[in-house]
């Protein structure tokens, strides 16, 4: 098997990280080992990565007082190249995402309650200036987290539909649509339960389900989608542990079958499976670091990015169970924030590489 290129994203000194921009590092697909190598992209604080859906590009979400988006034009194994830069129009941005025809680009910023939209050229891929911005309004009942609206992510429907901004603020989430060149609802908010305080969705392959983990009730929510309606039908706990709980990223595996969720403060990942009306629990591990803010899955490896615990654990997972077992220890990494494999497309349940 021929190596791979992972990128991963690192806080540098703005956002309080040690980190110096994006790293690439080599990827064995066989035992799923990756060799850190040298930063290729000096940006400040890329605190999440995302790929064009067709293009050697890829985004970063500079979380700064004034946030920024940025291109990187990917071009083997070398440095990247700058592919566009623009003004967020608020503040700390925390995700950014590209729609399924590769022509715009949002960015969730977390501090102000906004979201940006960008034209990306249909060519090349590069950043365009914001055309849009839309803030929102309101708060939740927890004093210190939901004083007022801080949009952390949004979710694209890969099926083309509306895509939905989770508001981790106002415990909503908010279907839009992309008319021309300006974000405009796509339907009234969903509202969640008090203090859910929303953080990031993962949608499951067959389009019909979606999983969301709560950072301030520790909860994973279950949704049935019809069209474009969502319905709540169960929630659970995201860790079973005792302590301090802040859940973080969600994935499901490409066949389907089970669901991970990365908790900070007990540093765990959960392992759902997902072959009932509601995720069952498998088994929950310790995530090999302190704070574990991201997770991805590349084939039949997860890899998770321990934020304060300056490294990224790699673990190999039984296709079968979906148990996953540590690879090694954890690789040395200066504040990672953001893993993100080689470029996949789901095509029919299976994880197809997108050849660049």
């Amino acid at each position: 098997m021929t190596d791979e290129i992972v990128y991963l994203g690192c806080y540098t000194k703005e956002s309080g990280g040690t980190g110096e921009g994006i790293i690439a590092a080599t990827r064995d697909p066989g035992s799923g080992r990756l060799t850190p190598g040298d930063v290729v992209a000096r940006t400040p604080s890329p605190s999440f990565l995302t790929w064009h859906p067709t293009l050697p590009v890829l985004y970063a979400a500079n979380e700064l007082a004034e946030g920024e988006v940025t291109g990187w034009a990917v071009d083997g194994a070398g440095p990247l190249r700058p592919h566009g830069r623009a003004e967020t129009g608020g503040a700390e941005p925390c995700h950014v995402a590209v729609t399924t025809d590769g022509w715009h680009l949002l960015a969730a910023n977390y501090a102000s309650g906004s979201i940006s939209l960008h034209p990306l050229d249909p060519m090349t891929g590069v950043v365009g200036e914001r055309t849009d911005l839309v803030v929102h309004e309101g708060h939740g009942p927890d004093r210190d987290r939901q004083a007022g609206p801080h949009l952390h992510m949004i979710s694209i429907d890969p099926t083309g539909g509306p895509l939905v901004a989770v508001d981790l603020g106002t415990d909503g989430l908010y279907p839009y649509r992309i008319d021309g060149e300006r974000l405009v609802p796509a339907g009234d908010p969903m509202r969640l339960a008090p203090a859910t305080g929303p953080r990031h969705i993962a949608r499951h392959p067959d389009g019909r389900r979606a999983y969301l983990t709560g950072e301030l009730d520790a909860m994973v929510t279950s949704f049935e989608l019809d069209g474009t309606e969502w319905r709540q039908r169960n929630r659970l706990e995201a860790s079973t542990r005792s302590g301090e709980k802040f859940p973080s990223e969600i994935a499901c595996r490409s066949d389907g079958r089970y669901l991970y969720v990365a908790t900070r403060g007990v540093d765990t990942v959960s392992v759902f499976a997902l072959d009932g009306a509601a995720p069952r629990l498998v088994t929950e591990i310790d995530c090999g670091g302190r704070w574990p803010r991201h997770l991805a899955l590349a084939g039949d490896h997860l890899y998770i990015a321990n934020q304060l615990g300056d490294s990224v654990s790699v673990f190999a997972v039984d296709p079968r169970t979906g148990v996953p077992t540590m690879v090694d220890s954890p690789v040395p990494v200066p504040s990672p924030t953001c893993v993100l494999p080689p470029r996949e497309t789901v095509i029919s349940g299976s994880a197809k590489k997108v050849a660049d």
